[in-house]
């Protein structure tokens, strides 16, 4: 029996993790509820991080070209990769200050997450924007 006792523990959790990370099925097009609004908001905000992450690797990929093609005339021209680097952190540590400070409208409320989120969703997608037009401008 107490062999038995730590498999059926591990069970138990495992069964309990895999639930806890189903999202809830939330229709965000009819969302009134505060911890529905909460919940789209955060799918909102994923949404643009997945299409920032594209658009920052098209970025890089365009930076280390510029590098390469600039690098190729003299080595002292190259950097544009860890330039992008040293912005999108930069841009990522503004970003999560931004979005705390936005927080605070509704500091500790039931409100407060979905503050936080939308501030991050938007604040993404114009980053979004940023890269995409830094890429454009590299083929250019």
């Amino acid at each position: 029996m107490r062999a038995v006792a730590p498999v059926i523990c591990l069970l138990l959790i495992s069964a309990t993790s895999a639930h806890a990370q189903e999202e809830p099925q939330v229709d965000c097009r009819n969302a009134v509820a505060q911890m529905d609004l909460n919940i789209c908001a955060d799918r909102d905000y994923r949404a643009a991080d997945a299409e920032l992450n594209k658009a920052y690797k098209q970025a890089m990929a365009a930076m280390q070209e510029t590098d390469k093609e600039l690098g190729g005339i003299d080595k002292a021209y190259a950097g544009a990769v860890e330039a992008l680097k040293k912005a999108q952190r930069a841009w990522i540590g503004y970003r999560d200050g931004q979005c705390e400070l936005a927080g605070f409208e509704a500091r500790g409320g039931s409100m407060e997450p979905m503050l936080v989120s939308g501030c991050l969703a938007e604040l993404t997608r114009k980053r979004t924007s940023e890269l995409k037009q830094l890429v454009e401008s590299a083929e250019n």
